[in-house]
């Protein structure tokens, strides 16, 4: 399986969807992609999780540096419409307390 990434910029923030399967393969990839979008002062990137059929600890990795480098820069990391699959996966390894994550993609990750 293959990821892919689509990439969209507004005034407020970047839009990332992102379809496929994100783990040990793909998640070298993602990274290439995501990360450059971290650099610079308070960025917002808001990232599509509804066409993600899987996720392992190297796609958790990615989305853990992105949070990381954009704190750093006073950004905002925001995943939405997770499936219940992947929404008990961050649960699960806490980072649904320090992440926003969203069901839809209409509150901007609130």
């Amino acid at each position: 399986m293959r990821v892919i990434i689509e990439k969209h910029q507004n005034e407020k923030e970047i839009l990332v969807s992102v379809t496929g399967e994100i783990d040990a393969y793909t998640a070298p990839k993602l990274r290439e992609e995501l990360l450059p979008l971290t650099e610079g002062k308070n960025k917002v990137i808001t990232v599509n999780l509804k066409d993600v059929s899987y996720l392992d600890s190297t796609g958790l990795g990615v989305f853990v540096g992105m949070f990381k480098q954009l704190n750093k820069n006073e950004g905002e990391l925001k995943l939405v419409e997770l499936s219940d699959r992947l929404k008990r996966l961050f649960k699960i390894t806490g980072l649904s307390h320090i992440m926003s994550i969203s069901d839809n993609s209409e509150d901007g990750g609130r």
